[in-house]
Order: C-alpha cells, then structure tokens, then sequence
C-alpha cells in the first residue's frame, strides 16, 4: 500500500505538469496581446484564454500530488504507514473487470459514437457492476445521453463523434440548431 501511494503521487504529479504545460498550447494564440491570459494573467482586457480552467485545476492536482508525497514521507496517514497488499485478488478481477468496460465504451465510441456508447457503458456498470436495479439502470443510461446531447450539441455548440448514428441525428439538428 505505501508503495503504491507513492507511485500514484508521482504519476500525478507528472501528470499535472505536463497539463500545465499542455494547456498554454491554444489553437490560435496572438502571441502579443494574449501570451499570459492562458494562466489567468489579463493582458490587454483580452480575458482569460482557453488553458486558463485546465492550468489551475492541473496546479492544484499538482499541490495534492506533493501533499500526498509529503504525507508519504512523514508516514503521516494510515496507508503511509501500511505494508498491506495495494490489491488483492478481487480488487485485481475488479479493476480488470472495470478497465475491460473503459476499453470496450472508447472502442465502441469509434463505431457508434459517444451518445451510442454511453448508455451501453453506463447500463454495464450500473446494472452488472453496480448491481443496481434494472429500473435505475434503464433510466440513468436513457437519461444521461439525452442530457449530453442538450448540452453539448444545442446548448454548447459542441459536437461529440457520432460514429455510424450520425444520419439519425440530422433530423434532432434540424429540429434544435
């Protein structure tokens, strides 16, 4: 356990800097008036740019990072100090069984799209994995698809991939855009 806390730390706190690093990357970046806007530096009144949301919130996952870190080498918190097993047996079939269901959903988004995808994902884990009932099942993966579909394709303007169902949103397009 103490182990894999640690190596959960670091991989976070890589993981951060590079979203740090990646998020000062815009699509159209005026070098001159909008340089620092992406880490929340108004220049120019221009506001901030489109990194400004991920560079803090990678910053303060960054802050965490050390803290776990920190908490690791004082041995401050229980599993600083535990030399038990990260994951047994079961938590191994669990996190197979979990990844499995991640896997197949970004497979599946390339053929059917995301709002194709979802609620196949989400009847997974919340009917098999969960063991919920098949009611609330049915109605958060029925449920969930059409909230991202008003959100983001109307509300937004964010297209998500459709994969093959592509033609039976022409008509939702019309009707809302």
């Amino acid at each position: 356990m103490r182990i894999a806390e640690l190596v959960t730390a670091i991989i976070i706190a890589l993981s951060s800097i590079y979203l740090m690093w990646k998020s000062g990357e815009g699509p159209s970046w005026d070098p001159t008036a909008v340089r620092f806007a992406n880490i929340g530096i108004n220049v120019d009144n221009s506001g901030p740019g489109s990194g400004f949301w991920p560079f803090w919130l990678a910053a303060a996952m960054l802050v965490a990072a050390i803290a776990v870190m920190v908490n690791w080498h004082l041995r401050a918190t229980p599993e600083s100090r535990s030399e038990e097993v990260y994951l047994d047996s079961y938590g191994k079939r669990m996190l197979l069984t979990v990844c499995g269901g991640l896997i197949a959903f970004l497979i599946l988004i390339r053929f059917i799209g995301f709002y194709g995808a979802i609620p196949l994902f989400l009847f997974y884990y919340i009917y098999f994995l969960g063991r919920h009932s098949l009611l609330a099942a049915i109605a958060i993966s029925a449920a969930v698809p059409v909230f991202c579909f008003f959100f983001f394709d109307v509300a937004m303007r964010i297209v998500l991939p459709k994969g093959y169902l592509d033609p039976l949103f022409i008509p939702l397009y019309d009707i809302f855009l």
